[in-house]
């Protein structure tokens, strides 16, 4: 048994939190199922490995040069309370399920055993009508230990092998279901590029395009999405999307950078005193443009390999099946101004939500954090603009913000109360995982399981079982042919819509 646990920690340590390496392994299998020669598979796994490392080179850049400018606003107001953060909140999670006695390999064993049940749930894909394969594993240690905090505090008693075992349960079908969610919408976004999103706001996406669509119906004239818009004159620069959000970051930055002053940015490394400060302005703001590129670059090399290797997956193993990528490799594909005005709409949401607890006197504040800002409402303005338009894009992405923020402290305060009172001098006094899937639809399954107990958690796992049911009953001819044939789904999908 140690010998396979060590097998496996060597797996998850090398490869799932090294996304890069887990790509190029799937693109070695896949290449290797389809019999290609030893230098076109060790060939595939360095353009996959080098594009994804190209992405994170892009992703990682943004967040290095903006969180601390996000931070040094937070310290502008005086603001020390709750960070809304992936990274700061998963160790909030860690430190709690350590404080109550449990070790954090108890959380790799439930990755496992998740995504095990994962793969199985897609193997059965003709009784489950699952067909998504989560491979973002630096995210799924994330979730796997906020999902273990949560669920700890429903059941703090509970022994610790029924707990990891109705844990790896309800976790497996969270990612199933998730990525399953969004692989419709994926394939229509990237014309058939043949992955789907596994990251932190699957729910999210799918349901901001349900009320998209509400909202402004994509076929009237307020329901253009950015590519759309062409403007006339001088105006005309901002049609060019390296411009428009070198720009548009322009005036948000400055305006931020300008409020925050010199002094705070000066200690939090942003800002060399004596050097120019418009050009510190203009730096960071042309920053973000380049970065985009860069991350956009990298998803145009490595998408392609993952895609013709996955075939071999799909055609020996798993037939049927995409993998679901990070939400960053979306940007190659939709629209950058999106992106943009995703994480510009966003941060005002966020910037608003925060003022209201303020002028509350809340008795938990929350400080803003750069991943949850960016990557989640970038993701979801990207999706929604592709479907529903740029106002259902901007509009979406302002009300995700308001959540973000509004819904993190409620959960903050909700899970640190009970049996495990050792919470609440870990959970809300450093941080909360802010995506939409972890401070929306993770606390409601958390509420439904706490006062419902062990029937809740037949509740949660039956809403999750039935999601897909759901919707291959709206489309059973199409359902499993997106996937397997775009160009066939596109022609049953016109004559649909035809009758």
């Amino acid at each position: 048994m140690t010998f396979l646990m060590n097998i496996w920690e060597f797996f998850a340590n090398n490869f799932l939190k090294t996304p890069a390496y887990f790509i190029g392994l799937i693109v070695i299998i896949g290449y290797i199922l389809l019999r290609k020669k030893w230098y076109e598979v060790f060939s595939g796994f360095i353009k996959a490995t080098v594009g994804y490392k190209i992405l994170l080179v892009g992703s990682g850049g943004l967040s290095s040069t903006f969180k601390p400018i996000i931070s040094a606003l937070s310290s502008k107001f005086g603001i020390d309370a709750m960070v809304l953060d992936t990274y700061i909140g998963q160790t909030a999670a860690q430190g709690a399920i350590e404080a109550v006695g449990k070790s954090f390999s108890q959380v790799m064993v439930l990755l496992l055993i998740a995504f095990v049940l994962n793969i199985v749930l897609v193997k059965f894909q003709k009784i489950t009508k699952m067909r998504a394969v989560f491979t973002t594993g630096h995210v799924q240690t994330q979730q796997a230990t906020f999902a273990f905090w949560i669920f700890l505090t429903c059941f703090p008693k509970l022994g610790d092998t029924p707990m990891l075992i109705l844990m790896a349960i309800l976790l497996g079908l969270y990612w199933a279901v998730g990525s399953n969610l969004t692989v419709e919408t994926a394939q229509r976004l990237t014309d058939g590029a043949g992955f789907c999103v596994a990251h932190q706001q699957m729910f999210g996406i799918a349901i901001y395009e349900m009320l998209g669509d509400k909202v402004f119906s994509r076929g009237g004239k307020s329901a253009k999405s950015f590519e759309d818009y062409e403007l006339p004159g001088w105006l005309s620069m901002f049609n060019e999307n390296t411009v428009s959000t070198a720009i548009l970051m322009l005036l948000f930055i400055g305006v931020i950078m300008i409020i925050t002053g010199k002094d705070l940015l000066a200690a939090a490394g942003v800002y060399k005193a004596g050097a120019s400060f418009f050009f510190c302005v203009l730096d960071n703001a042309l920053a973000f443009a380049v970065y985009m590129a860069v991350l956009q670059l990298g998803v145009r090399i490595f998408v392609g390999e993952l895609t013709n290797s996955f075939q071999g997956i799909t055609n020996k193993l798993l037939p049927g099946a995409v993998p679901g990528l990070d939400c960053a490799a979306s940007y190659g594909f939709g629209s950058a101004n999106a992106v943009t005005f995703g994480f510009i709409f966003g941060a005002i949401g966020q910037f608003l939500a925060i003022g209201i607890l303020i002028a509350m006197k809340s008795p938990v504040v929350a400080i803003a954090g750069f991943v949850p800002v960016f990557f989640d409402n970038a993701t979801i303005s990207v999706y929604v603009n592709a479907k529903s338009g740029a106002k259902a894009a901007m509009l979406a992405s302002f009300v995700n913000g308001l959540l973000q923020v509004f819904c993190s402290v409620a959960a903050a305060q909700f899970f640190a109360i009970g049996d495990v009172t050792v919470l609440t001098q870990t959970a809300s006094a450093k941080g909360w995982m802010a995506m939409f899937d972890w401070c929306v639809l993770w606390p409601a399954f958390g509420v439904i399981m706490h006062y419902a107990g062990y029937v809740g958690v037949v509740i949660v796992a039956a809403i999750l079982i039935a999601i897909p049911q759901i919707q291959y009953r709206r489309d059973p001819e199409g359902y499993f042919l997106c996937v397997t044939d775009w160009e066939a789904y596109k022609e049953h999908v016109k004559e649909r819509e035809a009758k």
